[in-house]
């Protein structure tokens, strides 16, 4: 089975994750492809494989190189799409794009502008497979399984190139923050790995974002607003208080690059009781830790106006990579060449976000993150171009003769 096919194939299964069942895999159709994946490595002739009751994959293609020892090295993708819109009854579409919108839905008004998203430009004369605007695509992170099992299935009709063992990880629950979690690093037994989840073609990541999540809780008192002078306290109202307080300039639409940011993603409330989710963002530790100060104080100030109205629940997600990442700087030299090799501009930037490499490189496995070439992700205007999956198949071809070398 060939990349795209693979990849038009994986894209049918339904595998959206959610955070609030609190079992791993977070959600039962992310086992059934699971299950799926596993019969295709046995039927792809791998050793060592084993799925989990956690939904955790892993298999091995045994090393061909006699006369020397060559590091075990991994690639890791996640099986999961992100809850933020529906992955159920995909529709893939390839396209010759030739320039200008694409329409991926006449019916319902749905346009791919390149107004809107100038990248577009870039693939221009290129193949590119969309969505029809009522799902997200799930090149996040599909596209990467397919990269890695293609490369796998390259190196198994060219047993003239040498190569060690390769170790491949496919994990559940990664846009809810929980992929590593359960991820067995010892029995995965490599001493390093790569994620093969970043969006467009080059893309080298080893930092990340310190994250941090922020429950905020108010506590009202209803009263009947028509006697409620001095005696109503309007939860929603306090909510907003808070929210003014934050600076509008550090959020996602208003930072880029190293600029951390606090994000409102979640509100519910009444006059009883309202909630505020947040996230927390920052590549700087010392500055994520002040992030979180920052809440605290408000908190602290809101409840000097209200008593005990106000309560916080803080947790750190994860933290960022660069740090495991520095001492072993020689798996992203030879990312880099592989990349060089394959071909590819490497542009070497931070995430501004999350991956299961961050995780995974704190459990001691280094783990940095290359592009998987999809576009858009997480919505209806996703799209992955083929060439730029093509390019990422090989480079991870490229990584494991380099390692064997």
């Amino acid at each position: 089975m060939k990349l795209v096919e693979r990849f038009l194939n994986y894209v049918k299964f339904e595998t959206t994750s959610d955070e609030n069942t609190g079992v791993t895999p977070s959600t039962p159709t992310q086992m059934v492809f699971a299950k799926a994946l596993e019969q295709e490595l046995h039927e792809m002739g791998l050793s060592d494989i084993s799925l989990d009751d956690n939904g955790y994959l892993y298999a091995t293609l045994p090393g061909n190189v006699t006369d020397k020892q060559v590091p075990t090295i991994g690639f890791i993708a996640h099986m999961d799409t992100a809850p933020d819109m529906s992955g159920k009854d995909v529709k893939p579409r390839i396209v010759d794009y030739q320039g200008g919108d694409v329409v991926l839905n006449a019916e319902q008004g749905i346009v791919l502008e390149v107004a809107q998203f100038p990248e577009l430009n870039d693939y221009v004369g290129q193949q590119i497979i969309v969505t029809d605007g009522t799902t997200l695509l799930g090149a996040d992170d599909k596209a990467g399984i397919a990269e890695i099992l293609a490369a796998i299935e390259w190196l198994q009709e060219h047993p003239e190139v040498k190569h060690g063992d390769i170790r491949v990880g496919f994990n559940p629950d990664e846009e809810i923050g929980m992929g590593a979690h359960k991820f067995d690093v010892e029995k995965f037994g490599c001493q390093w790995a790569y994620t093969m989840d970043g969006g467009a073609v080059g893309e080298l990541e080893f930092e990340n974002f310190n994250a941090a999540s922020a429950k905020i809780t108010f506590k009202g008192r209803n009263v009947h607003p028509g006697t409620a002078k001095d005696k109503m306290i309007n939860s929603i109202r306090v909510a907003n208080d808070f929210i003014s307080m934050l600076s509008r300039w550090e959020t996602p639409e208003h930072t880029e690059g190293y600029e951390g940011f606090f994000h409102m993603v979640g509100i519910k409330g009444t006059v009883e009781e309202t909630t505020l989710n947040y996230i927390i963002r920052d590549h700087d530790r010392k500055l994520f830790e002040q992030r979180k100060c920052e809440i605290q104080h408000l908190v602290n100030r809101i409840n000097a106006e209200y008593p005990d109205c106000a309560t916080v629940e803080l947790k750190d997600q994860y933290y960022n990579m660069r740090e495991q990442i520095e001492p072993v700087m020689h798996i992203i030299d030879v990312a880099e060449k592989a990349m060089e090799r394959a071909g590819v501009v490497v542009k070497v930037q931070p995430i501004r976000g999350g991956t299961d490499g961050a995780q995974l490189s704190f459990k001691g496995l280094p783990c940095p993150n290359i592009f998987a070439g999809g576009m858009n992700m997480h919505g209806r205007y996703e799209y992955v171009p083929i060439p730029s999956m093509e390019k990422a198949m090989q480079t991870i071809i490229e990584i494991c003769k380099i390692v064997a070398e």
